[in-house]
């Protein structure tokens, strides 16, 4: 972008700071103006006294190192010290500023507030300035059935909060003139509670609404528009599946927006209509539709209905919805799917036995549709994600960015120019701008891996294995210890995530590899694979072959993928085998210790969901599947029963270890609690850590947590019981961290 030499030399004349073509710290770089200008700002060594308005009188200043600010063009190489500029401050969580800039709008004591541009700026220096004027929307809401959202909070934090600007989940029409939003009755839903126990002064209590599988009282939504030259709403009549949910969707980011200060969130569609879904309870139908603003008028377009669940992506639009592409899962496999504007089918965009994944531009003078999607590429690895092009009418159909890695591309807003970020776990990650025919160029960016090769790092090891129907192609990743000895026996760990939603197998390098890495440099060989029920980017079938049988699909998977490594692999030690995940891996690695004990030896199992049936409906019913009955009256009901895993705890052989954040509003900590009371109850010998104040991810306690998972598996799998009390890996990045130089 520049010449990094002669802008460090410009630089160290201005700052008076030392300044080289390799040390060039520059901070918050983002485009300006016509995108010939970037702004940048520059910390120097230079101690000011800090500006702070609410420091007593009296008080010594404060001191901080003096930023500089500046603009520079790409073009003339122009650099500009702006000496009066004052940063521009975020917006805050609570505004959505309409695309105008001159309405923000805000929710706080249950109800829909506005103020104008004015109020809004004061608002940015000093947020609790009494002269603010603020304008009531909305004067029925109540706790529960809200206008507006709050973070999970404490009921201490509660009371503190009650009468603070809170975000409300608004999308607005482009002219600023309307906006639309989901208002769920919560009421009726049931109470759910985690306790801090190391709250200061006192342990506090967290109360929220947490709907279970099979429950009836479900959240009720209801979709207002609201007409901002009147201050009106309306209630728009969407009904049409009891305990529907419905999804109102926002417009697609423009790229050249990426610098705003702001990025108003704009609905879906036109200033005239804007489009939405709507999903039945057992999540079997899904209809898309449109809303005319001006009538209220609700027309049901598109009809997506499945004997398990349906999935869904956000409708594309040609020319403000003359015409529409929407994704679809009716033939098996993810495709695109064009549609006139009153919702009649005009032809198939992609088929074929692959997965479509996400539209990424709409060329509509062209009528070219770019998209993502994988398993398209003989013999390649059918996770790996490329982008293509195709016209409208399902012709000319092109990948543009060959080569067997995990792809990641940005298209411009003009469909002209692509940039292509690709890796595997095997390889250095590369960037390239290609344009919108696939022609290459120029070369971005290769990263440069020599230093941490030169530490001792290793690539870990891709693999292809069998299904335990010995038909279906499973892909994995092995990680070994970086000094392997081919000629050892090595206990293997699997690290495993059951999907449907995902599966725990990297296919870029970089992604959450640090965790599975650094077990295995402690002498493991650690696995990741797929199985059948996992990850979505594959058929349909594949997806849902876990439908109905939640806690086991994914088991024999597991055990025939270890198996048939070992066979192929003297290294591997079939005897000693581990196994490890998280939430749903948590509640996976217990399931295998319960159904295979004398396969699986080990497990730590974190934060797993054991009790589907106290887990959240959302994910429970869609996976597992809930059944929607129709009485003579016409009442509806919804049943919904699951296999758990404290039903197998009789079954335990090996060695288990379950840990749980005590605050976990996500998984609640009763799915541990109640496989412990099973295990207790059968006469069990295993291990529980909870862990105080974390939520579901560990928090600040998640390198604590990787210590004890590490030292389960040296003692259990390598018989290495040497751990002193003190973890000194810890005790010496504290040290260092503090400014130390001990090793």
């Amino acid at each position: 972008m520049f010449d990094n030499a002669k802008l460090a030399a410009e630089l160290t004349k201005i700052v008076k700071d030392p300044f080289d073509a390799q040390h060039l710290l520059i901070d918050s770089m983002r485009f300006v103006k016509d995108e010939n200008w970037i702004q940048f700002e520059v910390k120097s060594s230079q101690e000011v006294e800090r500006k702070d308005t609410t420091v007593k009188k009296g008080t010594p200043p404060a001191k901080e190192k003096k930023v500089f600010y500046f603009e520079y063009n790409l073009d003339t190489e122009q650099l500009v010290e702006l000496s009066d500029f004052k940063k521009p401050k975020r917006n805050p969580r609570w505004a959505s500023v309409a695309p105008d800039g001159q309405t923000i709008v805000f929710a706080k004591n249950f109800n829909l507030f506005w103020m104008d541009k004015f109020n809004y700026e004061n608002a940015l220096q000093k947020e609790d300035d009494s002269t603010i004027v603020e304008n009531k929307l909305t004067t029925n809401g109540i706790e529960y059935f809200e206008y507006g959202s709050s973070d999970n909070e404490t009921n201490v934090d509660k009371e503190k909060n009650k009468n603070k600007r809170k975000p409300a989940r608004i999308l607005w029409s482009a002219d600023s003139k309307h906006f639309v939003m989901s208002r769920p009755d919560m009421r009726a839903v049931k109470e759910l509670w985690v306790i801090n126990s190391i709250a200061s002064p006192r342990p506090t209590l967290e109360t929220y609404k947490y709907h279970m599988p099979g429950e009836k009282e479900s959240p009720i939504e209801y979709v207002l528009l609201f007409d901002m030259a009147t201050k009106t709403s309306k209630e728009l009549d969407v009904k049409q599946f009891k305990d529907q949910a419905v999804s109102l969707w926002s417009a697609p980011v423009l790229e050249k927006t990426r610098d705003d200060d702001y990025r108003p969130a704009i609905w879906l569609g036109t200033n005239n209509k804007f489009y939405f879904a709507r999903t039945s309870r057992d999540l079997k139908r899904i209809d898309v539709c449109a809303v005319d603003i001006n009538t209220g008028k609700v027309s049901p377009l598109i009809e997506e209905r499945m004997n398990t669940y349906v999935e869904m992506r956000k409708l594309g639009l040609v020319n403000g919805g003359s015409e529409l592409i929407e994704w679809s899962e009716r033939d098996g496999w993810g495709h695109f799917y064009l549609y006139d504007g009153n919702g009649k089918l005009k032809n198939q965009i992609t088929s074929g036995a692959y997965h479509c994944e996400d539209i990424v531009g709409i060329d509509e003078k062209k009528r070219v549709l770019y998209f993502t999607a994988n398993g398209r590429e003989p013999k390649e690895d059918p996770y790996y994600t490329h982008i293509y092009r195709i016209n409208f009418d399902g012709t000319g159909a092109r990948l543009l960015n060959a080569g067997e890695f995990e792809h990641s591309a940005t298209m411009d807003d003009d469909e002209q120019f692509f940039v292509d970020n690709f890796s595997r776990v095997n390889t250095a990650p590369k960037s390239v701008l290609f344009n919108s025919e696939g022609k290459k160029v120029l070369d971005l960016e290769t990263t440069d891996l020599s230093s941490l090769m030169a530490a001792g790092y290793k690539f870990p090891q891709v693999f292809k294995v069998k299904a335990d129907d010995g038909i279906t192609d499973l892909y994995g990743v092995m990680y070994k210890p970086f000094d392997f000895d081919s000629t050892k026996k090595y206990p293997v760990i699997e690290y495993v995530y059951p999907g449907p939603q995902t599966e725990a197998v990297n296919k870029a390098f970089g992604k959450g590899m640090d965790r599975i890495d650094r077990l295995a440099q402690i002498g493991f060989v650690v696995v990741t694979v797929g199985n059948r029920g996992g990850n979505p980017s594959r058929s349909k079938w594949y997806h849902n072959y876990g439908y109905g049988n939640l806690r086991n699909y994914g088991l024999a998977d597991k055990k025939a993928a270890v198996e048939q490594l070992a066979d192929r692999y003297s290294f591997i030690d079939i005897n000693r085998v581990g196994i490890h995940g998280h939430s749903g891996g948590g509640f996976m690695s217990t399931a295998a210790m319960f159904n295979y004990p004398d396969f699986f030896k080990v497990a730590v199992s974190s934060s797993g969901n054991h009790d589907n049936s106290i887990y959240n409906r959302w994910w429970s019913e869609k996976h597992h599947g809930v059944k929607e009955s129709v009485g003579e009256k016409g009442d509806t009901t919804f049943t919904y029963n699951i296999e758990k895993n404290n039903d197998l705890a009789k079954n335990l052989k090996g060695h288990l270890l379950l840990t749980t954040g005590d605050i976990d509003n996500n998984v609640h900590p009763a799915n541990t609690i109640r496989v412990v009371n099973a295990l207790i109850k059968a006469n069990k010998r295993f291990d529980l850590v909870v862990l105080p104040g974390q939520r579901h991810g560990y928090g600040d306690m998640s390198e604590y947590f990787f210590y004890m998972l590490a030292d389960y598996y040296s003692k259990w799998l390598l018989g290495d019981f040497s751990q002193p009390v003190d973890i000194e890996q810890m005790n010496r990045e504290i040290e260092l961290g503090s400014g130390g130089n001990k090793l």
